[in-house]
């Protein structure tokens, strides 16, 4: 008797869709097996699995195993595409099946592999199954598209930290709690100087968890700075450049489109001035020194004691280290000195307190912004909360489903109006600006400034600082040089 392997597959999209499951193809093959009187030796089945690839099915796979050791000698399906929808992956199986002489028959089609003629109609089979998966994938990218061009979000993976969908709601909505790291997220790197890494830590060590409840590393914080979603623009086909396009949503942003455009601007400069290994505070020249004899890019060498003049920090030109240049390395505490002399020496900064009142009127105008957006929250949880009361009269909440959620909205309620009233407490009030947004006195302020102020200074308005050791033989430390600052246009723009 014919020792038959029966594979049965549905993916749970069929199932849901057709009521195509694995048990009703199950049954009808064994029937089958009785009338041609063969020998059932195992049933494999693969459930709720796409028929795409074979990869990914294990009982496929344990299959193929048992044909090669000889243990199953023909191959029973229901239909050709539970087997597999791709012509490559038939008609690999296929000679699969052949080389270990093992037959093939399909009950739906009335095939057998023992024919020419059955092999023949299997390709062509094979061919329209291929042909139908290729079409479905393109009708629903269309439809995708369509859907980002009218204004809506995929969320096809997950919806962005920051905003919830709901089910069968078109349109996602602002996770007020969310919102706030978001903001916060935006203001660390922007305005206070901090690395994504150091962003990612602090929110772990606050216990703040990502949208899986997850920790936070150093590539999420950079997909939150670059997601349009924050101002209001849906995206599409991430990963593909040619696809890749944005339009505008109908949700809420959660930032300015000020906020969210110079973050891009400061990321793209600071991916130009640090190395792969991201540069700690302290080494805060990295990436913007270059050698002011081939011009080559200067890099870190050496280490750091607690006492930042005692250490063992250097700067070394790349081409130094090929052999192609002469420079010597030089000390991080001499670079200082003479940036310091440098500056001292430079006079070209204009006094420049219009960039200060300009500086002093953003924050305020981010504020009523901020303001504006939190009285449209509070209006939003008011809504939901008649929403949720209408409901429970209505019968459509249970009594302690209606009062947790009753509990969830007053707790977020006071969350915000206490962020408001705070907010319109102090919207009038003198305005501080930071010491790194004070151009007019760098002089001055310079070594009042802290590492990651400093660091943040030279990305923000440095492009590079061009340096030369002059060393003479037999002495250990040389006379160090700043040849040129040459400034950004950011720089040059505020004066």
């Amino acid at each position: 008797m014919l020792k038959t392997g029966i594979y049965v597959r549905v993916s749970t999209e069929e199932q849901a869709q057709e009521g195509f499951s694995i048990r009703a193809q199950e049954q009808k093959l064994k029937d089958y097996i009785k009338i041609k009187e063969w020998s059932l030796y195992k049933v494999y089945a693969d459930e709720g699995i796409s028929g795409k690839n074979i990869t990914a099915r294990p009982a496929i796979n344990e299959m193929i195993d048992d044909i090669k050791k000889g243990y199953v000698k023909n191959v029973l399906v229901y239909k050709i595409d539970r087997l597999t929808r791709s012509t490559a992956d038939l008609i690999s199986l296929v000679d699969l099946f052949n080389e270990h002489d093992c037959a093939f028959n399909s009950l739906t089609e009335s095939i057998d592999t023992g024919s020419a003629t059955g092999r023949m109609f299997i390709k062509i089979i094979g061919i329209f199954a291929e042909f139908e998966r290729e079409n479905i994938a393109e009708r629903s990218r269309l439809g995708f598209e369509r859907k980002v061009k009218e204004g809506y979000s995929l969320c096809s993976n997950q919806v962005s930290y920051g905003y919830d969908r709901k089910k069968g709601e078109k349109v996602q909505t602002i996770n007020g709690k969310e919102a706030v790291i978001v903001r916060e997220i935006y203001d660390m790197f922007l305005n206070n100087g901090m690395s994504y890494h150091f962003i990612a830590k602090y929110l772990n060590d606050r216990k703040i968890p990502t949208k899986n409840n997850l920790t936070w590393t150093a590539q999420q914080i950079i997909a939150i700075l670059k997601n349009c979603n924050y101002i209001g623009y849906v995206r599409y086909a991430m990963a593909d450049k040619k696809r890749n396009f944005e339009n505008k949503g109908f949700h809420e942003p959660i930032i300015s489109e000020e906020t969210f455009n110079n973050t891009q601007i400061l990321m793209k400069k600071s991916s130009k001035k640090i190395y792969k290994k991201h540069p700690k505070e302290e080494q805060y020249y990295a990436g913007i020194l270059y050698c002011g004899i081939c011009g080559s890019k200067l890099l870190i060498h050496g280490s750091m004691k607690k006492n930042i003049n005692d250490g063992f920090l250097y700067y070394r030109c790349h081409n130094r280290l090929k052999k192609q240049c002469e420079a010597f390395s030089v000390q991080h505490k001499h670079i200082e000195k003479a940036f310091v002399e440098y500056i001292n020496r430079f006079n070209d900064f204009d006094t420049l307190n219009e960039i200060q009142s300009i500086a002093k009127e953003k924050i305020k105008n981010e504020n009523l912004e901020l303001n504006s957006n939190l009285n449209k929250e509070i209006s939003q949880l008011e809504k939901r909360e008649k929403e949720i009361s209408q409901k429970y009269i209505n019968g459509e909440v249970e009594f302690n489903d209606y009062l947790e959620l009753k509990k969830i909205i007053a707790e977020e309620k006071t969350r915000t109006t206490s962020l408001l009233k705070t907010i319109e407490d102090n919207v009038d009030e003198e305005i501080t600006i930071k010491k790194e947004n004070i151009i007019s006195n760098l002089k001055e302020n310079w070594e009042l400034l802290n590492n990651a102020e400093r660091r943040q200074f030279l990305i923000n308005f440095v492009d590079k600082i061009i340096v030369i050791n002059h060393r003479e033989k037999g002495k250990r430390d040389g006379h160090v040089e700043i040849c040129n600052v040459e400034l950004s246009k950011e720089f040059k723009n505020n004066k």
